[in-house]
């Protein structure tokens, strides 16, 4: 399996030299050459492992069909390792809970649960795997790797819990200063380990993510430093995410000649960029429905054509913060598919048009329909105020507690759902770590698991900086030479 740029780069790479690397030499994205192809039989044969041995199983298989410079024995091992029941708490992994009336024979709406890993959010994962990997990769070649993230919230914390204690790692996480909640702070800051770095970015997550992507593409710094990435533009952590689409249809579904769709909360179109992949491999997912907040850009764009970044003036500041961004660094990957691949147009698009005039416009594109005809794509928006209702609603009649990007999931899909097909909502987190909204909509605090109790009141370790790329660059030499 050969890696391919976005944006046309010449250079073909294996799994391992992308999983180090991040972006492309050029700016843009890895995507695989070409989506391996499930028939009916393969299906099957997924099903039954799923079944009968299990997410970790199911998890080999799938990442084996796009990994072969690990030997198959060791992808086995880093996968049986990574999915255990002591890491996420269920012998499923990923349970499925009913979200339709109890009296229904066949529910069709569920909750597919992402969020019992060690930081409480989905983001664990892609993430807890992502550390095994670096570190066998690492010790393998003997090098080192000094990771830098941007977070909105999760992935930060996610990273840095998967990468404590791992040989060769160094992680230096930027995050948006005061727009996460207490709880994802304290998560991340009160993490003392001597590889893990918080900085605080007085800004938004765009900006954040903007810092992210100009070191990367820094080339001589990138390579002096050996910089790597653990948000989802590394391909390895939305690689990881496809297998729960898999195991979520398997739950969902009778059998593999009945389709299903998924609902995904969604800020940086990671999360659904991953159920895309597991479409275009075969999985017979009728809808990919994009849930968004306030900061509705992408949900612009499947309704018009257009997408149009909001300033940091205009990003808005709401109760699933994790959500609050305008510059969807995945979007890049469905959007050179949605192309036909055309690796010129989507390097014009994101490479000059979105950074000189901050939006572009594929409505007068006949290729725009396929989003919808061809891919799946539907699109809705919520509110502060409609998460406070689906909250209140999903807890007085099936007694669970959600959080508020789930909120959203399950506000979209209710009014996106085809009521004769299954439909998935990913759940994102679980309600603890947006306590303050949980407690408006319910009037009660969310349970917290015990490991938690305090942690607000722990020691904290950040810094603090302006939105300036030199300043992050500087840190990370004072840290690494």
């Amino acid at each position: 399996m050969r890696y391919q740029s976005t944006r046309g780069h010449p250079d073909r790479k294996q799994f391992c030299e992308i999983l180090l690397e991040g972006l492309a030499p050029d700016g843009g994205l890895y995507l695989p050459e070409n989506y391996p192809q499930l028939d009916a039989s393969a299906l099957a044969r997924l099903r039954e492992i799923w079944q009968n041995q299990g997410y970790a199983a199911l998890a080999f298989e799938i990442l084996s069909l796009y990994i072969d410079d690990i030997p198959r024995e060791d992808l086995r091992a880093l996968c049986q390792k990574t999915y255990t029941q002591e890491v996420f708490g269920t012998p499923e992994i990923v349970p499925l809970k009913p979200l339709t009336g109890a009296g229904q024979k066949h529910p069709q709406m569920f909750l597919e649960a992402l969020s019992n890993g060690p930081t409480l959010a989905f983001k664990d994962m892609a993430m807890q795997l992502l550390g095994h990997l670096f570190e066998y990769e690492l010790g393998r070649r003997g090098e080192t790797l000094n990771i830098l993230g941007a977070t909105s919230g999760d992935t930060g914390s996610a990273a840095e819990y998967a990468m404590r204690g791992k040989k060769g790692v160094r992680v230096f996480m930027t995050s948006p200063n005061g727009r996460m909640s207490p709880f994802q702070q304290a998560q991340m800051f009160s993490l003392l380990d001597e590889n893990i770095h918080n900085i605080a970015i007085d800004g938004v997550f765009d900006d954040c993510q903007d810092i992210v992507k100009a070191v990367s593409n820094d080339l001589a710094f990138k390579r002096r430093y050996k910089i790597g990435t653990v948000n989802s533009i590394n391909w390895a952590r939305l690689l990881a995410q496809v297998v729960y689409y898999f195991a979520g249809y398997f739950q969902a579904s009778q059998d593999n000649g009945q389709k299903v769709s998924f609902t995904v909360p969604s800020g940086n179109f990671g999360n659904v960029c991953a159920g895309h992949v597991a479409r275009m491999m075969g999985l017979p997912i009728a809808k990919l429905v994009v849930a968004t907040n306030e900061n509705d850009v992408l949900d612009e764009f499947f309704r018009t054509g257009v997408y149009r970044v909001r300033t940091t003036a205009n990003t808005l500041e709401t109760s699933s913060p994790s959500m609050d961004i305008s510059k969807a660094s995945n979007f890049e990957r469905f959007v050179f598919d949605l192309l036909g691949r055309d690796a010129a147009q989507t390097r014009q698009i994101f490479g000059q048009a979105l950074s000189q005039e901050g939006f572009f416009d594929l409505s007068a594109d006949p290729r725009f329909a396929n989003a919808a005809a061809v891919f799946g794509f539907q699109s809705g928006r919520s509110t502060h105020a409609d998460r406070l209702k689906t909250i209140q609603r999903v807890f007085a009649e099936h007694g669970l507690m959600i959080d508020t990007h789930t909120a959203d999931g399950v506000k979209v899909a209710t009014e996106r759902r085809d009521p004769l097909v299954p439909m998935v909502v990913l759940e994102t987190a679980l309600p603890i770590k947006f306590a303050a909204t949980i407690v408006e909509a319910l009037g009660r605090q969310p349970e917290r698991p015990a490991q938690f109790e305090g942690i607000e009141l722990l020691p904290k370790r950040v810094q603090l900086m302006q939105a300036d790329v030199e300043q992050v660059k500087s840190y990370i030499q004072k840290h690494c030479d």
